[in-house]
């Protein structure tokens, strides 16, 4: 599984939504190194999001 298509995977589980079939399928191909990669630069991208909204709110 490319790294795109993993970013692309873990983009959609933030989300919460996702087919079952595709879930089935991302499960059995994806690399968990990527996975987990890819969470935590979107955990980091999430929180800065909030933090530079708050800041320009205030």
């Amino acid at each position: 599984m490319s790294f795109l298509r993993t970013a692309r995977a873990v983009a959609w589980s933030f989300f919460g939504v996702r087919k079952r079939s595709g879930w089935e399928d991302d499960a059995r191909r994806a690399n968990p190194l990527h996975v987990v990669a890819v969470g935590l630069v979107g955990i980091v991208l999430v929180v800065a999001g909030l933090i530079a909204l708050v800041n320009w709110v205030v």
